[in-house]
């Protein structure tokens, strides 16, 4: 995951440039992450992010992004 502005953008190819932030692509570690601030501590950013880019991600895919359940 990277910070573009104020939103995190997953980036699979660990290319996109900036701070990036790993995380398991599951509800459930995603929601982790979210409760705890793990994304900006991770990334350094001041303010909160808006996640509805991996929100959709995951309902998209279900579970899991790899599609096993």
């Amino acid at each position: 995951m990277v910070a573009v502005e104020a939103n995190i953008i997953p980036d699979e190819r660990a290319t996109m440039p900036g701070r990036g932030a790993w995380v398991h692509e599951t509800h459930k570690c995603v929601d982790a992450a979210l409760r705890r601030r793990a994304f900006v501590r991770a990334l350094r950013v001041s303010g909160p992010l808006d996640t509805q880019t991996i929100e959709k991600r995951l309902n998209g895919y279900g579970q899991e992004v790899n599609g096993s359940k």
